[in-house]
């Protein structure tokens, strides 16, 4: 019975385990993709952002989401107004601006600056070498999602060179994930 008892503990937090987005710092995925390469996703975030919250919540914890995301991307969590060193393209961004004793909204870091990011929560992709592909801004549902996890993964973005194209994909699109 405690063998039994000890199975079911392991399982259940290994079951818990599956069911997050092994989430990663930028400096960490990139040493990554030297190893293997693989498209890099990251949520930019900040402490105040309620929408960012929500994303984490809902979208985040989605089961088919997580699987997705761990399966074909590095992902990676990066607070917009924090004070993570990014090294990237021969240069380390940092934040050296920011405030500790302040509430609320804080500087924007110099790596979330250059990404040209204008609002909150934003998720950035990234190819197989690093290069930015694309921002893409505001809270999204899982199903919302789906769209840009997939185009970007199957490098479908590649041949949406017009609004007309990207319009026509959008709508051709099926979504599979569930709620």
């Amino acid at each position: 019975m405690k063998n039994l008892l000890i199975i079911l503990g392991f399982l259940m937090c290994f079951s818990t385990q599956a069911q997050e987005i092994k989430w990663m710092s930028m400096n960490e995925a990139l040493e990554a993709q030297k190893k293997a390469p693989k498209k890099i996703f990251m949520d930019v975030y900040t402490n105040w952002c309620g929408p960012c919250k929500l994303l984490d919540k809902r979208t985040f914890k989605n089961k088919d989401v997580v699987a997705y995301v761990n399966k074909n991307y590095y992902a990676v969590k990066f607070n917009a107004e924090g004070t993570e060193e990014v090294h990237y393209n021969n240069f380390t961004y940092t934040n050296p601006n920011y405030d500790p004793d302040r509430k609320g909204r804080n500087s924007q870091h110099f790596f979330a600056n250059a990404l040209k990011i204008s609002g909150y929560p934003s998720m950035v992709f990234f190819d197989e070498n690093g290069n930015l592909i694309a921002p893409v801004v505001g809270f999204k549902t899982p199903q919302q999602l789906e769209l840009y996890l997939k185009m970007i993964h199957k490098n479908d973005y590649k041949k949406l060179k017009t609004a007309d194209a990207w319009q026509k994909y959008e709508k051709s699109f099926v979504a599979t994930f569930t709620n």
